[in-house]
């Protein structure tokens, strides 16, 4: 089958790959016991202290809790964040907070929303409209598009391709009946990152064919060299079919506060915020204060990078050459080959029974294709969140048993 038959990227799932990663991951461990005291690397929930202002801000602005916040997000959010884009991107223009940014309890339900918005706006399709999904990906990518009575058409990414979809791949045919197209860089897995011509090609293919790209930038702060680019550098001065997704999950290790926001285009961004406006939770107003000082401040966002510097160089000693690993270029996962030591469901079983030790399979985070290839079969990923004596203890067990 040839790169550019569509049907190379048709992937109908099996009814158990529509369940969680995390779900699978329980019923598989389910009736093992772990061999010792657990380490936790399956969730990519950052473990690192949050940030010292957060309790003073909320203490600060605890009687706004009585208030309902504005749908959009609060005047003072949206600029705070709009500045954060425009000191951290390359850009054309600066964002407006009016009219080109949204605030969001957290990526999640604006990536999921996002796909309902693209069905609604998208130019008649040629065919049953599709939403472009690199393989492996994070899940809400494909809840949004079934969501949206979209088909999901998952791209694989494997080392072959730099672990990013294969852009000159994709057939006229099935880009022509595309509403959107999911994106990740740093991607999650594998922390690969996108060059700007990378980006500037997708754009180009969305342009040219009248779809959305929804650039999630969640791990951009982490990162091992440079800063990667992101989609509103590539777009102009318009941002016409670009939208892209912000949290302070990991950038500020602040997964709890379910703080984020999208801007962009802003012909998209209108009608999205009036579907968010019926169908998600307006951002507390004590929370947006809270990201108002994060997104003005920097050196808790470069003690974050360093401390997960820190445990990158861990693995590098630790793990060395085994399992195919390098160190990623963003991110803070380790997306490790354990084809050889019987498979991402044995290894991972292996792990939990012998060392505590809980990681993902690879298989779990992504969807088996037409042609029968899974491909995250054969990996795991390992969410180096904890600090550094729990992931030097978690990466020597993880060698111990695997070998």
């Amino acid at each position: 089958m040839s790169p550019a038959d569509p049907l190379s990227f048709a992937s109908p799932p099996r009814p158990a790959d529509h369940r969680s990663p995390f779900v699978r991951l329980t019923e598989l461990l389910s009736d093992s016991q772990p061999g010792k005291p657990v380490i936790n690397l399956a969730v990519g929930e950052p473990q690192h202290p949050i940030p010292a202002f957060v309790g003073p801000v909320l203490a600060a602005h605890l009687a706004e809790f009585g208030r309902y916040p504005p749908n959009k997000g609060s005047l003072r959010f949206c600029e705070a964040a709009a500045g954060w884009l425009n000191r951290r991107y390359r850009l054309a223009r600066p964002v407006d907070p009016v009219s080109e940014l949204v605030a969001l309890s957290g990526t999640r339900e604006g990536l999921f929303l996002a796909a309902m918005t693209a069905k609604r706006l998208a130019p008649p399709r040629a065919g049953l409209p599709a939403i472009l999904i690199p393989n492996p990906f994070y899940a809400v990518y494909a809840a949004g598009a079934v969501a949206a009575g979209c088909e999901p058409v998952y791209l694989p990414a494997t080392a072959k391709t730099g672990f990013l979809p294969d852009l000159d791949a994709l057939p006229d045919d099935l880009l022509a009946r595309t509403v959107a197209f999911y994106f990740a860089s740093p991607s999650n897995p594998q922390g690969a990152v996108a060059s700007r011509d990378y980006l500037s090609r997708l754009l180009a293919l969305a342009r040219r064919f009248g779809f959305m790209v929804f650039s999630d930038e969640c791990y951009s702060e982490i990162y091992s060299h440079e800063p990667p680019p992101g989609m509103l550098e590539v777009a102009g001065a318009d941002f016409a079919k670009v939208v892209v997704f912000h949290s302070l999950s990991k950038r500020s290790s602040l997964p709890g506060l379910r703080v984020g926001f999208a801007a962009g285009d802003s012909a998209f961004i209108k009608p999205f915020l009036e579907l968010r406006t019926v169908a998600a939770p307006q951002v507390p107003l004590p929370a947006q204060e809270v990201a108002i000082v994060a997104y003005g401040d920097e050196a808790h966002v470069e003690e974050n990078r360093r401390l997960y510097a820190l445990k990158f160089d861990l693995a590098d000693q630790i793990i060395g050459d085994r399992y195919g690993y390098r160190r990623p270029a963003g991110g803070f996962f380790l997306w490790l080959d354990v084809s050889a030591r019987g498979g991402d469901e044995a290894a991972t079983l292996r792990l939990w029974r012998e060392a505590g030790v809980r990681v993902v399979p690879g298989s779990y985070l992504a969807r088996v294709g037409a042609d029968g290839l899974n491909p995250g079969a054969g990996f795991i990923r390992v969410a180096m969140v904890h600090d550094r004596e729990a992931t030097a203890e978690a990466l020597h067990r993880i060698v111990q048993v695997l070998g």
